[in-house]
Protein backbone atom coordinates (compact mmCIF):
# COMPACT_ATOMS: atom_id res chain seq x y z
CA UNK A 1 0.00 0.00 0.00
CA UNK A 2 1.06 3.39 -0.68
CA UNK A 3 2.75 5.09 2.15
CA UNK A 4 2.93 2.15 4.63
CA UNK A 5 6.57 1.89 6.32
CA UNK A 6 7.92 -1.32 5.04
CA UNK A 7 8.16 -4.03 7.76
CA UNK A 8 11.59 -4.08 9.76
CA UNK A 9 12.56 -7.10 11.95
CA UNK A 10 12.94 -6.32 15.48
CA UNK A 11 16.30 -7.42 15.50
CA UNK A 12 17.24 -4.43 13.42
CA UNK A 13 14.63 -1.76 14.52
CA UNK A 14 15.39 -2.32 18.16
CA UNK A 15 19.36 -2.68 17.97
CA UNK A 16 21.17 -0.29 20.65
CA UNK A 17 22.15 2.94 19.21
CA UNK A 18 24.17 4.41 22.23
CA UNK A 19 26.11 2.65 25.08
CA UNK A 20 23.14 2.52 27.84
CA UNK A 21 20.55 0.89 25.42
CA UNK A 22 23.14 -2.06 24.96
CA UNK A 23 21.88 -4.86 26.85
CA UNK A 24 23.93 -7.35 29.37
CA UNK A 25 27.13 -5.51 28.85
CA UNK A 26 27.35 -3.07 31.78
CA UNK A 27 30.89 -3.30 32.66
CA UNK A 28 32.16 -3.25 29.19
CA UNK A 29 30.03 -0.36 27.83
CA UNK A 30 31.62 1.78 31.02
CA UNK A 31 34.82 0.93 30.12
CA UNK A 32 34.17 1.85 26.64
CA UNK A 33 32.81 5.56 27.60
CA UNK A 34 35.35 5.93 30.33
CA UNK A 35 38.32 5.64 27.53
CA UNK A 36 36.21 8.00 25.55
CA UNK A 37 36.08 10.69 27.95
CA UNK A 38 39.45 10.42 29.34
CA UNK A 39 40.91 10.23 25.39
CA UNK A 40 42.62 7.15 26.68
CA UNK A 41 41.62 6.07 23.07
CA UNK A 42 43.94 2.39 21.31
CA UNK A 43 44.49 1.96 17.95
CA UNK A 44 42.98 -1.23 17.54
CA UNK A 45 40.44 -3.48 19.49
CA UNK A 46 39.34 -6.75 19.21
CA UNK A 47 35.78 -7.70 20.60
CA UNK A 48 35.17 -11.33 21.15
CA UNK A 49 32.12 -13.02 22.34
CA UNK A 50 29.30 -15.79 21.48
CA UNK A 51 27.13 -14.86 18.54
CA UNK A 52 23.80 -11.57 18.92
CA UNK A 53 25.76 -9.96 22.14
CA UNK A 54 26.46 -6.61 20.69
CA UNK A 55 29.91 -6.72 19.31
CA UNK A 56 29.32 -4.71 16.10
CA UNK A 57 26.57 -2.63 17.85
CA UNK A 58 28.94 -1.45 20.54
CA UNK A 59 31.52 -1.27 17.42
CA UNK A 60 29.72 1.13 15.43
CA UNK A 61 27.65 2.90 18.86
CA UNK A 62 31.52 3.42 19.77
CA UNK A 63 32.27 4.86 16.38
CA UNK A 64 29.63 7.18 16.71
CA UNK A 65 30.48 8.76 19.84
CA UNK A 66 33.84 9.24 19.08
CA UNK A 67 33.05 11.56 15.95
CA UNK A 68 30.05 12.86 17.32
CA UNK A 69 30.28 16.79 17.36
CA UNK A 70 28.16 17.51 20.62
CA UNK A 71 28.79 14.58 22.76
CA UNK A 72 26.12 14.47 26.36
CA UNK A 73 27.63 14.79 29.75
CA UNK A 74 27.20 11.17 30.56
CA UNK A 75 29.42 10.37 27.50
CA UNK A 76 27.43 9.27 25.16
CA UNK A 77 26.72 10.32 21.57
CA UNK A 78 23.90 12.86 20.98
CA UNK A 79 22.24 11.31 17.90
CA UNK A 80 21.32 14.84 16.23
CA UNK A 81 24.51 16.14 14.55
CA UNK A 82 25.64 15.61 10.94
CA UNK A 83 27.99 13.07 12.08
CA UNK A 84 25.68 10.68 14.44
CA UNK A 85 22.75 11.37 11.41
CA UNK A 86 25.70 10.21 8.85
CA UNK A 87 26.26 6.69 11.07
CA UNK A 88 22.70 6.08 11.53
CA UNK A 89 21.49 5.80 7.97
CA UNK A 90 24.91 4.14 7.23
CA UNK A 91 26.35 6.28 5.03
CA UNK A 92 29.44 7.63 6.94
CA UNK A 93 32.32 8.14 5.38
CA UNK A 94 34.12 7.99 8.74
CA UNK A 95 32.86 4.19 9.24
CA UNK A 96 33.92 1.74 6.99
CA UNK A 97 32.87 -1.71 7.33
CA UNK A 98 33.91 -5.28 6.46
CA UNK A 99 32.66 -8.52 6.42
CA UNK A 100 35.51 -10.94 6.89
CA UNK A 101 33.23 -14.30 6.11
CA UNK A 102 32.89 -13.11 2.44
CA UNK A 103 35.87 -10.78 2.05
CA UNK A 104 38.97 -12.61 3.18
CA UNK A 105 41.50 -12.43 0.62
CA UNK A 106 44.30 -9.88 0.37
CA UNK A 107 43.12 -8.22 -1.97
CA UNK A 108 40.21 -7.85 0.39
CA UNK A 109 42.38 -6.35 2.97
CA UNK A 110 44.42 -4.09 0.72
CA UNK A 111 41.20 -2.04 -0.01
CA UNK A 112 41.33 -1.24 3.68
CA UNK A 113 45.07 -0.03 4.34
CA UNK A 114 44.89 1.88 1.23
CA UNK A 115 42.14 3.70 2.88
CA UNK A 116 43.79 4.74 5.96
CA UNK A 117 45.38 7.76 4.53
CA UNK A 118 42.55 9.80 3.49
CA UNK A 119 41.64 12.00 6.53
CA UNK A 120 38.28 12.09 7.93
CA UNK A 121 35.68 14.59 6.67
CA UNK A 122 33.13 15.15 9.86
CA UNK A 123 34.98 14.23 12.71
CA UNK A 124 38.22 13.26 14.11
CA UNK A 125 38.68 9.78 13.77
CA UNK A 126 38.07 7.45 11.06
CA UNK A 127 36.81 3.64 12.14
CA UNK A 128 37.49 0.29 10.48
CA UNK A 129 35.40 -2.62 11.77
CA UNK A 130 36.27 -5.86 10.14
CA UNK A 131 33.90 -8.20 11.76
CA UNK A 132 34.42 -12.35 11.40
CA UNK A 133 38.33 -11.60 11.63
CA UNK A 134 38.96 -14.72 12.35
CA UNK A 135 37.97 -15.64 8.88
CA UNK A 136 41.00 -13.99 7.12
CA UNK A 137 43.45 -15.90 5.45
CA UNK A 138 47.06 -16.49 6.79
CA UNK A 139 48.38 -13.78 3.91
CA UNK A 140 45.69 -11.70 4.88
CA UNK A 141 46.29 -11.34 8.41
CA UNK A 142 50.01 -10.66 7.52
CA UNK A 143 48.79 -7.99 4.87
CA UNK A 144 47.47 -6.52 7.74
CA UNK A 145 49.53 -6.06 10.02
CA UNK A 146 52.06 -3.65 9.11
CA UNK A 147 49.06 -1.22 9.21
CA UNK A 148 47.32 -2.52 12.26
CA UNK A 149 50.77 -1.84 14.25
CA UNK A 150 51.08 1.44 12.70
CA UNK A 151 47.92 3.48 11.87
CA UNK A 152 47.50 6.89 11.33
CA UNK A 153 46.78 8.73 14.35
CA UNK A 154 43.32 9.28 13.08
CA UNK A 155 42.82 5.40 12.33
CA UNK A 156 41.23 3.23 14.77
CA UNK A 157 40.76 -0.19 13.88
CA UNK A 158 37.51 -2.68 15.81
CA UNK A 159 38.23 -6.29 14.59
CA UNK A 160 34.82 -8.50 15.91
CA UNK A 161 34.72 -12.38 16.09
CA UNK A 162 32.97 -15.16 17.75
CA UNK A 163 36.25 -17.58 17.92
CA UNK A 164 39.11 -15.45 19.63
CA UNK A 165 41.48 -18.73 19.57
CA UNK A 166 41.40 -18.73 15.54
CA UNK A 167 42.88 -14.97 15.65
CA UNK A 168 47.14 -15.68 14.91
CA UNK A 169 48.97 -14.38 18.02
CA UNK A 170 50.68 -11.45 16.16
CA UNK A 171 47.18 -9.60 15.52
CA UNK A 172 45.85 -10.39 19.37
CA UNK A 173 49.38 -8.72 20.34
CA UNK A 174 48.08 -5.45 18.71
CA UNK A 175 44.66 -4.90 20.44
CA UNK A 176 42.88 -3.78 22.88
CA UNK A 177 40.62 -6.90 23.87
CA UNK A 178 37.09 -7.05 25.29
CA UNK A 179 35.47 -10.11 26.10
CA UNK A 180 31.34 -9.88 25.44
CA UNK A 181 29.16 -12.07 27.87
CA UNK A 182 26.10 -13.85 26.68
CA UNK A 183 22.78 -12.14 27.96
CA UNK A 184 21.45 -13.76 31.28
CA UNK A 185 18.04 -14.63 31.24
CA UNK A 186 16.32 -12.58 33.23
CA UNK A 187 17.94 -9.79 30.99
CA UNK A 188 16.57 -11.05 27.74
CA UNK A 189 13.27 -11.41 29.38
CA UNK A 190 13.48 -7.83 30.44
CA UNK A 191 14.24 -6.33 27.24
CA UNK A 192 11.95 -8.62 25.26
CA UNK A 193 8.82 -7.00 27.63
CA UNK A 194 10.26 -3.55 26.83
CA UNK A 195 10.06 -4.94 23.25
CA UNK A 196 6.46 -5.93 23.57
CA UNK A 197 5.25 -2.71 24.95
CA UNK A 198 6.69 -0.73 22.51
CA UNK A 199 5.22 -2.88 19.88
CA UNK A 200 1.56 -3.48 21.26
CA UNK A 201 2.01 -6.70 22.07
CA UNK A 202 0.26 -8.99 25.20
CA UNK A 203 3.54 -11.26 26.75
CA UNK A 204 3.58 -12.81 29.58
CA UNK A 205 6.34 -12.92 31.27
CA UNK A 206 6.90 -16.72 31.42
CA UNK A 207 6.33 -16.95 27.40
CA UNK A 208 9.59 -14.66 27.26
CA UNK A 209 11.39 -16.78 29.49
CA UNK A 210 10.99 -19.68 27.35
CA UNK A 211 12.34 -17.67 23.96
CA UNK A 212 15.19 -15.96 26.25
CA UNK A 213 16.13 -19.55 26.83
CA UNK A 214 16.00 -20.74 23.62
CA UNK A 215 18.17 -17.75 22.30
CA UNK A 216 21.04 -19.02 24.09
CA UNK A 217 22.14 -16.25 25.81
CA UNK A 218 21.95 -14.28 22.56
CA UNK A 219 19.65 -10.67 22.10
CA UNK A 220 19.66 -11.17 18.20
CA UNK A 221 18.16 -14.99 18.41
CA UNK A 222 16.06 -13.97 21.31
CA UNK A 223 14.60 -11.19 18.93
CA UNK A 224 14.70 -13.12 15.66
CA UNK A 225 12.47 -15.96 17.66
CA UNK A 226 9.96 -13.23 19.52
CA UNK A 227 9.10 -11.83 16.01
CA UNK A 228 8.28 -15.51 14.79
CA UNK A 229 6.33 -16.20 18.29
CA UNK A 230 4.50 -12.69 17.71
CA UNK A 231 3.61 -14.06 14.02
CA UNK A 232 2.49 -17.12 15.24
CA UNK A 233 0.21 -16.24 18.14
CA UNK A 234 -0.71 -13.09 16.34
CA UNK A 235 0.35 -10.48 18.80
CA UNK A 236 -0.98 -12.61 21.70
CA UNK A 237 2.31 -14.70 23.55
CA UNK A 238 1.43 -16.89 25.83
CA UNK A 239 3.28 -19.65 27.31
CA UNK A 240 0.95 -22.60 25.87
CA UNK A 241 1.13 -20.53 22.49
CA UNK A 242 5.11 -20.08 22.65
CA UNK A 243 5.78 -23.81 23.58
CA UNK A 244 3.61 -24.88 20.52
CA UNK A 245 5.04 -22.20 18.26
CA UNK A 246 8.53 -23.33 19.19
CA UNK A 247 8.10 -27.15 19.54
CA UNK A 248 9.34 -26.82 23.17
CA UNK A 249 8.21 -29.92 25.58
CA UNK A 250 6.14 -27.93 28.71
CA UNK A 251 8.71 -27.88 31.74
CA UNK A 252 5.00 -29.39 33.76
CA UNK A 253 6.31 -31.87 32.36
CA UNK A 254 9.39 -32.42 34.47
CA UNK A 255 8.22 -30.92 37.54
CA UNK A 256 5.30 -33.50 37.75
CA UNK A 257 7.98 -36.74 36.91
CA UNK A 258 10.17 -35.31 39.94
CA UNK A 259 6.73 -35.48 42.02
CA UNK A 260 6.13 -39.09 40.71
CA UNK A 261 9.75 -40.55 41.43
CA UNK A 262 9.24 -38.70 45.28
CA UNK A 263 6.43 -40.62 45.22
CA UNK A 264 7.44 -44.04 43.50
CA UNK A 265 4.54 -43.99 41.14
CA UNK A 266 6.35 -46.11 39.04
CA UNK A 267 2.79 -46.77 36.28
CA UNK A 268 2.19 -42.93 36.54
CA UNK A 269 5.64 -41.98 35.13
CA UNK A 270 5.47 -44.83 32.36
CA UNK A 271 2.07 -43.15 31.10
CA UNK A 272 3.52 -39.63 31.25
CA UNK A 273 6.39 -40.59 29.02
CA UNK A 274 3.78 -41.91 26.56
CA UNK A 275 2.10 -38.82 26.99
CA UNK A 276 4.98 -36.70 25.68
CA UNK A 277 5.60 -39.42 23.20
CA UNK A 278 2.22 -39.09 21.98
CA UNK A 279 2.90 -35.29 21.34
CA UNK A 280 5.69 -36.36 18.72
CA UNK A 281 8.89 -35.76 21.10
CA UNK A 282 11.81 -37.96 21.15
CA UNK A 283 12.27 -40.42 24.27
CA UNK A 284 15.99 -38.71 24.63
CA UNK A 285 15.38 -35.27 24.21
CA UNK A 286 12.45 -35.82 27.59
CA UNK A 287 15.68 -37.76 28.98
CA UNK A 288 18.45 -35.04 28.26
CA UNK A 289 15.94 -32.23 29.60
CA UNK A 290 14.97 -34.33 32.35
CA UNK A 291 18.68 -34.06 33.10
CA UNK A 292 18.97 -30.68 32.59
CA UNK A 293 16.08 -30.00 35.30
CA UNK A 294 17.41 -32.28 37.86
CA UNK A 295 20.57 -30.45 37.67
CA UNK A 296 19.23 -27.34 37.99
CA UNK A 297 16.87 -28.36 41.24
CA UNK A 298 20.39 -29.60 42.24
CA UNK A 299 22.17 -26.17 41.42
CA UNK A 300 19.32 -24.54 43.63
CA UNK A 301 19.49 -26.49 46.47
CA UNK A 302 22.55 -25.23 47.33
CA UNK A 303 22.66 -21.34 48.23
CA UNK A 304 26.49 -21.07 46.87
CA UNK A 305 25.75 -22.63 43.27
CA UNK A 306 22.34 -20.53 42.77
CA UNK A 307 24.39 -18.17 40.81
CA UNK A 308 24.49 -21.23 38.20
CA UNK A 309 21.02 -21.65 37.44
CA UNK A 310 20.17 -19.62 34.37
CA UNK A 311 16.52 -19.24 34.08
CA UNK A 312 13.92 -16.32 35.02
CA UNK A 313 12.81 -14.60 38.67
CA UNK A 314 9.89 -16.80 38.08
CA UNK A 315 10.94 -19.90 37.24
CA UNK A 316 13.67 -19.77 39.52
CA UNK A 317 11.05 -20.08 42.75
CA UNK A 318 9.87 -22.90 41.37
CA UNK A 319 13.12 -24.91 41.11
CA UNK A 320 13.48 -23.95 44.59
CA UNK A 321 10.34 -24.93 45.73
CA UNK A 322 10.90 -28.19 44.77
CA UNK A 323 15.02 -28.26 45.41
CA UNK A 324 14.02 -28.78 48.90
CA UNK A 325 12.18 -32.17 49.22
CA UNK A 326 15.25 -34.42 47.88
CA UNK A 327 18.86 -34.87 49.10
CA UNK A 328 22.04 -34.06 47.78
CA UNK A 329 22.81 -37.88 47.02
CA UNK A 330 19.61 -38.05 45.22
CA UNK A 331 20.70 -35.89 42.76
CA UNK A 332 24.44 -37.71 42.34
CA UNK A 333 22.75 -40.78 41.63
CA UNK A 334 19.48 -39.47 39.55
CA UNK A 335 21.91 -38.02 37.40
CA UNK A 336 24.36 -40.84 36.80
CA UNK A 337 20.85 -42.71 36.08
CA UNK A 338 20.17 -40.22 33.19
CA UNK A 339 23.73 -39.98 32.11
CA UNK A 340 24.22 -43.75 31.48
CA UNK A 341 20.66 -43.25 30.06
CA UNK A 342 21.45 -40.87 27.52
CA UNK A 343 24.83 -42.48 26.94
CA UNK A 344 23.29 -46.02 26.01
CA UNK A 345 20.60 -44.73 23.81
CA UNK A 346 22.10 -44.58 20.60
CA UNK A 347 23.02 -48.06 20.81
CA UNK A 348 20.37 -50.21 22.39
CA UNK A 349 18.30 -52.40 20.37
CA UNK A 350 15.18 -51.60 22.23
CA UNK A 351 15.44 -47.21 23.48
CA UNK A 352 12.24 -47.11 24.80
CA UNK A 353 12.83 -50.31 27.60
CA UNK A 354 16.00 -48.07 28.15
CA UNK A 355 14.09 -44.77 29.00
CA UNK A 356 11.14 -46.75 30.88
CA UNK A 357 14.03 -48.83 32.62
CA UNK A 358 15.59 -44.89 33.87
CA UNK A 359 12.71 -43.91 34.91
CA UNK A 360 11.53 -47.49 36.99
CA UNK A 361 15.39 -46.73 38.70
CA UNK A 362 14.43 -43.06 39.17
CA UNK A 363 10.77 -44.15 41.36
CA UNK A 364 12.68 -46.54 42.82
CA UNK A 365 15.89 -44.07 44.30
CA UNK A 366 14.21 -43.14 47.11
CA UNK A 367 13.06 -46.14 48.09
CA UNK A 368 16.41 -47.80 48.11
CA UNK A 369 17.60 -44.56 50.22
CA UNK A 370 14.95 -44.93 52.70
CA UNK A 371 15.35 -48.55 53.28
CA UNK A 372 18.62 -48.51 53.40
CA UNK A 373 18.99 -45.77 56.08
CA UNK A 374 15.98 -47.90 57.99
CA UNK A 375 18.17 -51.14 57.59
CA UNK A 376 21.40 -48.75 59.35
CA UNK A 377 19.53 -46.92 61.91
CA UNK A 378 20.29 -48.02 65.78
CA UNK A 379 17.04 -49.58 67.79
CA UNK A 380 16.87 -47.35 70.52
CA UNK A 381 15.02 -48.60 73.97
CA UNK A 382 11.95 -47.21 73.25
CA UNK A 383 11.63 -48.06 69.54
CA UNK A 384 11.80 -51.36 70.91
CA UNK A 385 9.47 -51.79 73.33
CA UNK A 386 6.44 -49.64 71.07
CA UNK A 387 5.83 -53.16 69.95
CA UNK A 388 3.54 -55.22 72.49
CA UNK A 389 5.24 -59.01 72.62
CA UNK A 390 2.12 -60.96 71.86
CA UNK A 391 1.82 -58.39 68.72
CA UNK A 392 2.74 -60.22 65.32
CA UNK A 393 5.63 -57.87 63.77
CA UNK A 394 4.18 -56.39 60.50
CA UNK A 395 6.05 -56.08 57.32
CA UNK A 396 6.33 -52.65 56.24
CA UNK A 397 8.69 -53.71 53.00
CA UNK A 398 6.61 -54.45 50.10
CA UNK A 399 7.23 -56.99 47.92
CA UNK A 400 9.09 -55.66 44.69
CA UNK A 401 7.65 -57.24 41.31
CA UNK A 402 10.40 -58.84 39.12
CA UNK A 403 10.08 -56.57 36.44
CA UNK A 404 10.20 -53.58 38.20
CA UNK A 405 13.52 -54.59 40.32
CA UNK A 406 16.81 -52.49 40.12
CA UNK A 407 18.78 -52.64 36.72
CA UNK A 408 22.37 -52.01 37.58
CA UNK A 409 24.17 -51.42 34.01
CA UNK A 410 27.59 -54.06 32.96
CA UNK A 411 30.48 -53.78 34.16
CA UNK A 412 31.52 -55.26 30.77
CA UNK A 413 30.23 -51.92 28.87
CA UNK A 414 31.54 -49.71 30.95
CA UNK A 415 35.19 -51.22 30.41
CA UNK A 416 34.53 -51.61 26.37
CA UNK A 417 33.05 -48.61 25.43
CA UNK A 418 34.24 -45.61 25.30
CA UNK A 419 34.40 -43.20 28.19
CA UNK A 420 31.85 -40.07 28.75
CA UNK A 421 31.04 -38.01 31.56
CA UNK A 422 30.42 -39.73 34.81
CA UNK A 423 29.52 -37.52 37.89
CA UNK A 424 30.85 -40.08 40.13
CA UNK A 425 34.32 -39.66 38.44
CA UNK A 426 34.30 -35.73 39.49
CA UNK A 427 33.22 -36.09 42.72
CA UNK A 428 33.63 -39.98 44.20
CA UNK A 429 33.92 -38.74 47.59
CA UNK A 430 30.89 -36.93 47.74
CA UNK A 431 28.15 -39.45 45.85
CA UNK A 432 29.79 -43.11 46.09
CA UNK A 433 27.70 -45.76 44.71
CA UNK A 434 24.92 -47.36 46.89
CA UNK A 435 26.00 -50.58 47.91
CA UNK A 436 22.10 -51.15 48.16
CA UNK A 437 22.00 -51.13 44.82
CA UNK A 438 24.14 -54.21 44.12
CA UNK A 439 22.52 -57.56 44.27
CA UNK A 440 25.45 -60.32 45.65
CA UNK A 441 23.36 -63.72 45.87
CA UNK A 442 25.42 -66.88 45.95
CA UNK A 443 24.63 -69.08 42.87
CA UNK A 444 25.96 -72.31 41.45
CA UNK A 445 27.59 -72.77 38.24
CA UNK A 446 24.26 -75.06 36.92
CA UNK A 447 21.64 -72.25 37.57
CA UNK A 448 23.77 -69.70 35.23
CA UNK A 449 24.01 -72.34 32.85
CA UNK A 450 20.50 -72.63 32.94
CA UNK A 451 19.72 -68.95 33.00
CA UNK A 452 22.31 -68.86 29.45
CA UNK A 453 19.70 -71.75 28.00
CA UNK A 454 16.76 -69.92 29.34
CA UNK A 455 17.49 -66.59 27.25
CA UNK A 456 18.60 -68.06 24.09
CA UNK A 457 15.16 -70.14 23.77
CA UNK A 458 13.16 -66.39 24.76
CA UNK A 459 15.06 -65.04 21.73
CA UNK A 460 14.15 -66.73 18.84
CA UNK A 461 14.50 -63.73 16.40
CA UNK A 462 18.11 -63.91 17.20
CA UNK A 463 18.91 -66.59 15.22
CA UNK A 464 22.98 -65.54 15.07
CA UNK A 465 23.10 -64.88 18.81
CA UNK A 466 21.42 -68.41 19.67
CA UNK A 467 22.96 -70.33 17.90
CA UNK A 468 25.94 -69.08 19.40
CA UNK A 469 24.70 -69.55 22.90
CA UNK A 470 23.75 -73.14 22.26
CA UNK A 471 26.99 -74.01 21.03
CA UNK A 472 28.81 -72.53 23.99
CA UNK A 473 28.18 -72.62 27.52
CA UNK A 474 30.10 -69.56 29.32
CA UNK A 475 33.23 -71.00 31.24
CA UNK A 476 34.16 -69.90 34.54
CA UNK A 477 37.62 -67.88 34.03
CA UNK A 478 37.11 -66.21 38.11
CA UNK A 479 34.67 -65.82 40.90
CA UNK A 480 32.12 -64.07 38.55
CA UNK A 481 34.02 -63.72 35.46
CA UNK A 482 33.16 -65.75 32.37
CA UNK A 483 34.41 -66.75 29.09
CA UNK A 484 32.13 -66.78 26.24
CA UNK A 485 33.69 -67.67 22.60
CA UNK A 486 32.18 -66.67 19.24
CA UNK A 487 33.68 -69.21 16.32
CA UNK A 488 33.17 -66.63 13.72
CA UNK A 489 32.85 -62.65 13.48
CA UNK A 490 29.01 -62.20 12.77
CA UNK A 491 29.10 -64.54 16.07
CA UNK A 492 31.04 -61.92 18.09
CA UNK A 493 29.18 -58.89 16.71
CA UNK A 494 25.50 -60.34 17.85
CA UNK A 495 27.28 -61.03 21.25
CA UNK A 496 28.54 -57.46 21.27
CA UNK A 497 25.44 -55.95 20.93
CA UNK A 498 23.00 -57.51 22.85
CA UNK A 499 25.45 -58.56 25.59
CA UNK A 500 23.77 -55.65 27.59
CA UNK A 501 20.53 -57.58 27.68
CA UNK A 502 22.43 -60.93 28.26
CA UNK A 503 24.01 -59.58 31.39
CA UNK A 504 20.92 -57.35 32.84
CA UNK A 505 19.22 -61.30 32.22
CA UNK A 506 21.44 -62.71 33.84
CA UNK A 507 21.84 -60.49 37.26
CA UNK A 508 17.95 -60.40 37.62
CA UNK A 509 17.60 -64.19 37.28
CA UNK A 510 20.46 -64.94 39.69
CA UNK A 511 19.87 -61.73 41.55
CA UNK A 512 24.13 -61.05 41.23
CA UNK A 513 25.13 -57.85 40.08
CA UNK A 514 29.01 -59.33 39.64
CA UNK A 515 28.66 -61.29 36.73
CA UNK A 516 30.49 -60.11 33.92
CA UNK A 517 30.98 -61.94 30.77
CA UNK A 518 34.48 -61.75 28.43
CA UNK A 519 33.94 -62.08 24.55
CA UNK A 520 36.74 -63.97 22.59
CA UNK A 521 36.51 -65.15 18.79
CA UNK A 522 37.85 -68.32 18.25
CA UNK A 523 37.89 -69.99 15.06
CA UNK A 524 39.09 -73.66 15.28
CA UNK A 525 40.73 -75.64 12.39
CA UNK A 526 37.70 -77.11 11.47
CA UNK A 527 35.42 -74.17 11.32
CA UNK A 528 38.01 -72.25 8.75
CA UNK A 529 38.65 -75.46 6.28
CA UNK A 530 35.56 -76.15 4.58
CA UNK A 531 35.33 -80.21 4.34
CA UNK A 532 33.77 -82.29 1.51
CA UNK A 533 31.01 -84.69 2.20
CA UNK A 534 33.37 -88.07 2.09
CA UNK A 535 36.16 -86.05 4.59
CA UNK A 536 33.42 -85.67 6.67
CA UNK A 537 31.78 -88.68 6.69
CA UNK A 538 35.37 -90.58 7.49
CA UNK A 539 36.43 -87.91 10.37
CA UNK A 540 33.03 -89.32 11.45
CA UNK A 541 33.88 -92.51 11.20
CA UNK A 542 37.03 -92.16 13.04
CA UNK A 543 35.60 -90.94 15.73
CA UNK A 544 32.61 -93.38 15.96
CA UNK A 545 34.19 -96.59 15.19
CA UNK A 546 30.40 -98.31 15.75
CA UNK A 547 29.74 -96.24 12.57
CA UNK A 548 32.52 -97.83 10.23
CA UNK A 549 31.40 -101.53 11.22
CA UNK A 550 27.73 -100.62 10.49
CA UNK A 551 29.02 -99.49 6.52
CA UNK A 552 31.04 -102.06 6.47
CA UNK A 553 28.00 -104.27 7.22
CA UNK A 554 26.07 -102.77 4.35
CA UNK A 555 29.26 -102.87 2.15
CA UNK A 556 29.85 -98.97 2.07
CA UNK A 557 32.62 -97.95 0.53
CA UNK A 558 35.03 -95.49 1.85
CA UNK A 559 37.63 -93.98 -0.29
Amino acid sequence: MTGQQPYLVSARKYRPSTFSSVVGQRALTATLKNSISSGRLAQAYLFCGPRGVGKTSCARIFAKTINCLSPSADGEACGVCESCKAVDMGNSFNLVELDAASNNSVDDIRSITEQVYIPPQVGKYRVFIIDEVHMLSNSAFNAFLKTLEEPPKNVIFILATTERHKVIPTILSRCQVYDFRRITVNDIVDHLADVARAEGVEAERDALGVIALQADGAMRDALSIFDQVSASTRGKITYEGTIEALNVLDKEYYFRMLDLFRENKVAESLLTLQEITDKGFDPQVFINGLANHVRNLMVASDPKTLKLLETSSEMEQRYLEQAGLFAPEWYYNALKILNDCDYQYKTTGNKRLLVELALIRLCRLLRRESENQTATAPVTPSAATSTPPFAKPTETRPQVRPEIKNEVKSRHQEQQAPRSFRLSEISPAVAPRSEIEKKNEKYADKDLEAAWVEYATSHPEQRILVSAMRNFIPQKIGEHRYLVKAQHPAQKQAYESEIGGILQFLHEKLNNDNITLQIELTETEDVKKLMNPKDLLKKAVDSNPALGQFLSAIEAELE
